[in-house]
């Protein structure tokens, strides 16, 4: 079976009105929310919801989809029930317009960046998935995460359909994650550290909280009770935490904070923290950030800090070199060159670093340094030993640097 297209297939879609300033496709599946949608075609989007494979596309003012058989055949046009589905994972309830309205009316600096980014909105994703995707976005970048997840279904999760020649395979289940074989099986498809984390978050699920239910009745709970329930869990801290409250868990007043929208924070709003002498996020001065906004924003605070960093700078969508909780959003075309890249590799295309002699991993960027583009190399820093590359880590600190921190030197 293939992909479709609306052109190819017609007879096989259905659509819902949505206007583009209500949603836009490739700023929202490229995000950094969800690490499972792909572009196979131009403007058609390929994925998993609900452990079914759709296609999505829009015009400017309708979405369309397609969903494929569970198992091989032709399969009809979407149901109403399936387009439900769709309307609940984008939250299509929820409008856009009056909301950005509202926040432009209270925020000068969000009325600029909204003029610029329409139809960014939020995910309602499945939490067991969001849960362990962001465990994954520890010291990480979304090329490299969307690689992660990709193969930890592929390794773990059921096999549903095959299109061209991508196999998709559902998210795996608390007990498939928390199988004692699993760490070192994460550990050798690349996923480092997190292994672990991933291992004992589904162990104390299950053992401890009673399964799935107790993590799906998080939705119910208070917001800060459901934050602190999900901070008791491996390799859970406050951002991801932040994260799975705000796309899977219907608290959309939670602020995940990272170091960019700490420094968005203090450029744009002047804002410092009172309670502390903090320099940069600590679970305290986040959690006091978090207030800020969320008396600046309203209730739904979360929503409008999708989009800020959208437009912290004031020529282009801030392209997000490491995942930190926070949607940012990248160009879709560098972002889909990277997401090709990370592909190839399970820990995508990585410098080959030197025996365990070699220095400890240095704590910043600020010395490295792109050679000129015609050689298209980095270079090391003295005491280094490897092959030099565009994109390279270390992947027992997760030291990361990306071609996109020098866009304007990299063609």
């Amino acid at each position: 079976m293939r992909h479709r297209t609306l052109a190819s297939s017609p007879a096989l879609w259905a659509s819902i009105p949505c206007p583009r300033s209500e949603l836009r496709l490739d700023l929202v599946l490229a995000s950094g929310q969800s690490f499972r949608w792909r572009e196979h075609s131009p403007a058609h989007w390929s994925g998993v919801l609900g452990s079914r494979v759709w296609t999505l596309t829009q015009t400017d003012e309708r979405l369309y989809c397609t969903v494929y058989p569970e198992k091989e055949g032709r399969g009809g046009r979407p149901t109403p029930e399936d387009l439900k589905a769709i309307r609940e994972y984008f939250r299509l309830d929820v409008s856009l317009a009056r909301l950005y309205s509202h926040w432009g009316s209270v925020d000068p600096h969000f009325q600029k960046v909204a003029q610029k980014f329409q139809g960014v909105r939020l995910l309602r994703q499945d939490p067991t998935e969001c849960l362990f995707s962001f465990i994954c976005s520890s010291n990480n970048n979304i090329a490299r995460i969307t690689g992660m997840v990709e193969r930890l279904c592929q390794s773990l999760g059921p096999q549903l359909i095959q299109l061209d020649d991508v196999a998709y395979h559902g998210f795996p289940s608390l007990q498939a994650l928390a199988g004692s074989e699993v760490e070192p099986q994460l550990r050798k498809l690349g996923l480092g550290y997190r292994a672990r984390y991933v291992c004992a978050s589904a162990q104390a699920i299950l053992k401890e909280q009673g399964g799935l239910a107790w993590l799906q009745q998080l939705r119910e709970a208070p917001y800060e009770e459901a934050h602190q329930a999900l901070c008791a869990l491996p390799g859970v801290g406050t951002k991801v935490a932040d994260c799975v409250c705000l796309m899977a868990l219907d608290k959309p007043q939670a602020v995940p904070v990272d170091v960019h929208m700490w420094q968005i924070a203090q450029r744009d709003y002047s804002w410092h923290p009172t309670t502390s002498q903090a320099k940069g996020p600590n679970p305290q001065a986040n959690k006091e950030l978090g207030t800020f906004f969320r008396s600046l924003w309203g209730p739904c605070a979360g929503w409008a800090q999708a989009v800020t960093p959208s437009g912290s700078s004031p020529h282009k969508p801030l392209t997000c070199h490491r995942c930190c909780s926070v949607p940012t959003y990248a160009s879709p075309t560098k972002l889909k060159s990277h997401l090709q890249s990370a592909e190839k590799h399970p820990k995508g295309q990585k410098a080959r670093w030197g025996d365990s002699t070699s220095p400890a991993c240095p704590a910043s960027l600020s010395h490295l340094h792109l050679s000129p583009a015609g050689e298209r190399s980095l270079q090391l820093p003295q005491g280094y030993t490897g092959e030099r590359t565009l994109r390279g880590d270390r992947t027992d600190c997760d030291f990361i640097f990306l071609p996109l921190l020098q866009e304007g030197t990299i063609k």
